[in-house]
């Protein structure tokens, strides 16, 4: 029998109401009355400034601050660094001459040298064959060398290290505007289309633009996201809500097998993505397929976020989502331990929730897998270039008048990103070829972004992006630190080889950070393309081998050069796991426990999934 911590119980009380209600402070079981919404500036911060970085927030995502400062350290070490001067004028005179003997062969109609700079193999951009020929190889050539000699002019020595990763990126974006992609008379893919279909690109073009700015100022979802409908065509797997706060939903999946393992599944999804990228279409929904092996599954459907919910922070997240969550598992299957799973920033607040759990003496888990999750943000990639205070004062501000980050304002950073695939080859497709690309559904989901409340962020990006709280052992639940080497029950990590948002190596150090087995995975795939990778998915491999707690620490580098790729999906390998840590097969819980006050609310997907 698990031990259970003395929690404070938030059980669904039978006169709860069974829709979302924004506005009462006791709903279903949250007997926390909310601070009032706040108008007026902290304390420490003028009003003044608060009302100025609110308002050009809107206009600039990026802290004006925080990239001057960069500019300036960067400029600054530049000056004085006549050898990199010296260096960089070389390095200019040599490609300028490189570049005037590939014009002038190619003028005298002579077989030009080989090319002065050859693309990166990730980089696809100039791919189409029209790059090769005149005079549209010359723009290729020109454009890759100015991409080469601002590679080498944003490293100076002696710059910080966040400024030092700001400037790269920084000239990046600035290059990539001024691509000879972005032109129709200097992109051969254009000029082509124009000439086959005598421009009626360009009309469909402006069509396009027409249509989507329509959808943009009337917030109309983008074209082609009619075809998706959640609990239509996506989000569909069979379950019932079995319990409600005003955070959360929780559901449970009806069985399909006669019988069960033993020990049910709880999903904690991040709380800035709707629950059902976990749950797309029936061919590609971990759920399903779950459900299919025996699984008893919970997931959590976490609200999107309101003024109302300004003060909602890390500390109810864990207790009204995760511990709640729980709370109503073990009603409905008493006796069981449980199989925990969190997924990207839900696997974070899990790895919390499981430390302070292990900290008190609460054995209720009986294993952790995390999708994507980083613990250690040292490394976590190139968000870390939008974390310092400078910024951070900027996105409080921008967030203070209306309570909650904006879904536009996350959307942006993440294509600021990946700009040349979500942005810039989006505008070439969409405008200048006049083409629209057929959504999918992880389109529509990923077009299906959520808010996030004031102080949770601002809790999360400070405590753990930028103090790192968590893996440094500062991080404090209930008034006292949690340490993760108190976590003692198997783990499970998953890496994704592309990933922008939890690069692999930071996801890796979880084994760094724990006393117990650690099995990881690395699958092909990026963020979310490398978790929803179904069986029978094409091009999709996988790495996996089991680290035990006597091991000594393997750097990434060389569990990658000595496990052996596999190929094919991934979770198979995942549920042979779980299969190894379960005690077991029953008969299927019964869906809810209406005498413990967790009855059915009603069919997922769910009403806070629907929410807007």
């Amino acid at each position: 029998m698990p031990t259970k911590a003395k929690t404070k119980s938030h059980s669904l009380p039978a006169s709860a109401p069974t829709e979302p209600t924004a506005t009462d402070d006791t709903f279903c079981g949250l007997h926390r009355k909310l601070p009032p919404l706040k108008v007026v500036a902290d304390e420490d911060v003028p009003l003044l400034d608060r009302l100025l970085h609110a308002t050009l927030g809107q206009v600039y995502g990026l802290s004006p601050a925080a990239l001057g400062l960069a500019y300036a350290d960067w400029l600054t070490h530049l000056l004085l660094a006549p050898g990199k001067q010296a260096e960089l004028a070389v390095s200019a005179g040599d490609k300028i001459t490189r570049l005037s003997d590939y014009m002038l062969r190619q003028a005298q109609g002579q077989e030009p040298m080989e090319c002065c700079a050859e693309p990166l193999p990730q980089d696809h951009r100039f791919v189409d064959q029209g790059w090769q020929e005149w005079p549209f190889n010359l723009y290729q050539q020109a454009f890759l060398l100015t991409e080469r000699w601002w590679q080498e002019a944003t490293h100076v020595r002696g710059m910080t290290q966040h400024h030092a990763a700001i400037r790269p990126f920084i000239a990046r974006q600035v290059l990539d505007m001024w691509s000879p992609l972005n032109f129709p008379l200097t992109n051969p893919r254009i000029l082509r289309a124009s000439a086959e279909q005598g421009g009626l690109n360009f009309f469909r073009g402006v069509q396009n633009f027409l249509d989507d700015w329509q959808r943009f100022i009337t917030k109309q979802p983008a074209a082609g996201m009619e075809a998706f409908g959640v609990g239509d065509n996506i989000a569909v797997t069979q379950g019932k809500v079995v319990y409600q706060n005003r955070l959360i939903e929780l559901i449970q999946y009806a069985p399909v097998t006669a019988d069960v393992y033993a020990e049910p599944l709880l999903i904690v999804p991040a709380w800035i993505m709707k629950y059902y990228i976990l749950d797309l279409s029936p061919e590609n929904s971990l759920v399903k397929y779950l459900v299919e092996q025996g699984h008893t599954v919970f997931m959590i459907s976490w609200k999107n976020p309101g003024p109302e919910d300004r003060d909602l922070g890390n500390r109810d997240y864990r207790e009204y989502g995760i511990m709640d969550a729980l709370d109503a598992i073990n009603a409905i299957v008493p006796g069981q331990k449980i199989h925990a799973v969190g997924y990207c920033l839900g696997g974070t607040l899990l790895s919390i929730a499981a430390a302070a759990m292990a900290r008190d003496g609460d054995d209720r888990l009986k294993s952790v897998t995390l999708f994507a999750a980083q613990i250690d943000f040292e490394e976590a990639g190139e968000l870390l270039m939008f974390i310092d205070e400078s910024q951070l004062a900027w996105l409080e501000d921008t967030m203070w008048e209306k309570g909650y980050l904006d879904r536009q304002k996350m959307t942006g950073t993440f294509q600021l990103l990946r700009s040349r695939d979500l942005i810039w080859s989006s505008m070439i497709e969409n405008y200048l070829l006049g083409e629209r690309t057929v959504p999918n559904d992880m389109m529509a989901w990923n077009a299906d972004a959520t808010r996030m409340p004031f102080k949770m962020h601002s809790e999360y990006l400070r405590e753990l992006f930028l103090n790192n709280d968590l893996a440094e052992g500062h991080f404090r639940v209930g008034g006292r630190p949690v340490a993760l080497t108190d976590i003692r029950i198997p783990i499970f990590a998953v890496g994704t080889q592309r990933d922008h948002v939890a690069p692999w190596r930071s996801v890796y150090k979880i084994k760094l950070l724990t006393d117990t087995d650690v099995t990881f995975l690395l699958t092909s795939g990026g963020h979310n393309a490398g978790i929803v990778s179904e069986p029978g998915h094409p091009r999709r491999s996988y790495q996996v081998g089991t680290l035990n707690s006597m091991d000594k620490f393997v750097s990434p580098e060389e569990w990658c050069e000595r496990t052996p790729s596999q190929e094919g999906s991934w979770w198979p390998e995942w549920n042979a796991w779980l299969t190894q840590q379960s005690d077991g097969k029953s008969e299927p819980p019964a869906t809810g426990a209406s005498g413990k006050g967790y009855r059915i609310l009603r069919d997922a997907p769910g009403a806070y999934v629907l929410m807007h």
